[in-house]
């Protein structure tokens, strides 16, 4: 490519016509050097072995280093060395007629192989092929014997010929070519359709002076329509939910007369659960008067997202109730912390300790999206700081039951207040101590009942309190907001007990 003498023992000015890059690039360009026999050139050669009366005829390509055969007759070879080339020296003599009537008599030729050796070459006549301006080989014909330069008829048939030759190689390079595009049009088509299918859209193609959609398969399943490539715009528009028509024909005629591209969002009529569809478009064609004709789209379902975005409002509005509240319960909190603490260090760590049984509440909550926690999780997360890992003193047992937001909060700071006293002065304050913690559901679905037993034994012995301080008031009073609530609270000798018992609201899975 960047050499600047041959290689091979050409002279200069055949070296250079050989070499040139343009001629070079069109060879490659044609797709055809070693490729199988083709018959249509060898029709060719045989023809001109015909006319010619000669027993040797090759269509061949020079190459760089080489002369291929694209087809031959009388010849047993494929290709030979460059330096052998007689059709090397055709291309570059011009675009007429190369004749060397004795070989042996041409200085250029008597030493070649091919003249010399076994094939006795004497007589050559060769056209060059021309494919797109440039000389990619010739069409030629050999004869063992010296011959005279044929008349001017015959050699200006192997032109003919020769320009046959050229016109093949460029239809069947378009014939390529188009193959080729085909082929990765084909490739595109499945890239596209494999990307819609994976993006879930469905694409279509509007002709809006026939009214007529051609579309993929998707669209009619999106909109709950028989299968069909081929729905009528008004078809189209009469499945969208009666709520949305309105609102879509006005975007679509808005955005269309404003611009070249619209979008939209509606509901599927009839759809169980809702189904929602958003709608991206673009014009591609305008009539005469500038109205559209052709309208590209494609249509994908919106409805988890629009599903997301109000479970993110009812969430978010749940959140603010939540907060509301959570508010209010600290600041009752604080205050009642406060009117029974002896002395600021006590409210401190009295406050911070229920603060935390209500951070964990609201973080169990807060990870379910406020739709509920189960109650073996809660009680887990509530007694866990009062528990000895290496030695567990707290048996708990009972089914996993959903409780609500109310319910979760309210029992959350009840365990904590019954299991930080079991800690202070029960049972958890000293090794041999256990606590039995267990609940059970009682009645029918839809009626449900959750009864919590706390049960101390092996701690100090009882001695009721001769005042109720808070944290009592909190075990009995944290689950007022339960409807038919009970908490029993008692100071046995043995131990402390308590019974907590609450209607279930059967809150939706977490």
């Amino acid at each position: 490519m960047g050499n600047d003498k041959s290689p091979v023992p050409l002279p200069e000015d055949v070296w250079l016509a050989v070499n040139d890059e343009y001629r070079r690039a069109k060879l490659r360009a044609l797709g055809t050097i070693d490729t199988e026999a083709d018959p249509d050139f060898d029709r060719l050669t045989r023809l001109a072995s015909h006319v010619m009366e000669t027993p040797i005829a090759l269509v061949t390509l020079v190459d760089i280093d080489r002369q291929l055969f694209k087809s031959a007759i009388g010849v047993a070879e494929h290709e030979t060395p460059i330096e052998q080339s007689f059709c090397a020296h055709a291309i570059t003599a011009g675009s007429g007629p190369f004749v060397v009537e004795d070989a042996t008599a041409d200085d250029r030729f008597a030493g070649n192989p091919l003249v010399t050796g076994g094939h006795h070459f004497r007589f050559y006549a060769g056209v060059p092929i021309m494919v797109a301006g440039a000389r990619l080989g010739s069409l030629c014909v050999l004869d063992t014997k010296p011959r005279q330069r044929p008349s001017g008829e015959l050699l200006a048939q192997l032109e003919n010929l020769a320009a046959l030759a050229g016109s093949l190689f460029e239809l069947k390079d378009g014939s390529r070519s188009g193959d080729l595009a085909r082929a990765a049009l084909v490739r595109e088509e499945a890239r596209r359709s494999v990307a819609l299918e994976a993006a879930g859209l469905a694409s279509w193609v509007w002709d809006a002076n026939s009214d007529i959609v051609e579309c993929d398969d998707l669209l009619p399943i999106l909109l709950n329509l028989p299968s069909s490539s081929r729905i009528t715009a008004r078809r189209i528009f009469s499945v969208i939910d009666r709520r949305d028509v309105g609102q879509a024909e006005r975007w679509f005629r808005s955005d269309l007369k404003e611009g070249d591209e619209f979008a939209g969002e509606y509901r599927v009529k009839g759809a169980d659960p809702t189904r929602w569809l958003a709608s991206r478009g673009r014009v591609i064609e305008r009539d005469g008067e500038g109205r559209p004709s052709l309208i590209f789209g494609v249509n994908y379902d919106i409805s988890e997202a629009k599903a997301g975005h109000e479970r993110q409002r009812l969430l978010l509005r749940e959140l603010n109730h939540r907060v509301k509240n959570t508010l209010a319960t600290v600041q009752a909190l604080a205050s009642q912390t406060v009117r029974h603490a002896r002395d600021p260090n006590e409210f401190l760590e009295a406050f911070s300790s229920r603060l935390h049984a209500l951070g964990l509440a609201h973080g169990l909550l807060s990870d379910h999206e406020w739709r509920g926690i189960r109650i073996g999780e809660l009680v887990r997360r509530e007694v866990k700081p009062f528990d000895d890992i290496d030695s567990p003193r707290i048996q708990i047992t009972g089914e996993d039951v959903l409780l609500s937001p109310d319910q979760a909060l309210g029992l959350g700071l009840i365990l904590h207040e019954l299991a930080s006293n079991a800690m202070k002065y029960g049972s958890l304050s000293v090794s041999e101590g256990i606590v039995r913690l267990g609940w059970q559901v009682d009645g029918r679905p839809g009626k449900r009942f959750l009864t919590i037993d706390w049960v101390e034994s092996g701690g100090p012995a009882v001695n009721t309190p001769n005042r109720t301080g808070f944290g009592t008031i909190l075990i009995r009073r944290s689950l007022s907001k339960v409807l038919s609530s009970e908490v029993t609270h008692d100071f046995a000798r043995s131990g402390v007990t308590a019974r907590i018992a609450f209607p279930l609201d059967e809150p939706a899975a977490a």
